[in-house]
């Protein structure tokens, strides 16, 4: 797990808590920062594995391209040549 991959659990983990403690109390702010902050953890996890997949395993490949919306069909293709 890289830097990129840990910054996108702990930005999950934290909106996921803003979020619950926000619906708690009946506060619209800290709803709407958790949903930022696990919308920002997400996009962390996107890099780390774009990172991965600059790396050259082509699992972590598969993965980024997912991630980033690439038909499965194409990923095939890219990752085997």
């Amino acid at each position: 797990m890289d830097k990129e991959h840990v910054k996108g659990a702990v930005d999950s983990a934290v909106g996921k808590t803003k979020e619950a403690v926000g619906h708690a109390v009946g506060s619209k702010k800290l709803v709407i920062e958790g949903k930022v902050d696990q919308a920002k953890g997400a996009s962390h996890n996107v890099a780390g594995n774009v990172k991965d997949a600059v790396t050259g395993n082509p699992d972590d490949l598969q993965r980024a391209g997912s991630d980033l919306g690439f038909p499965a069909r194409f990923i095939h293709w890219a990752t085997t040549g």
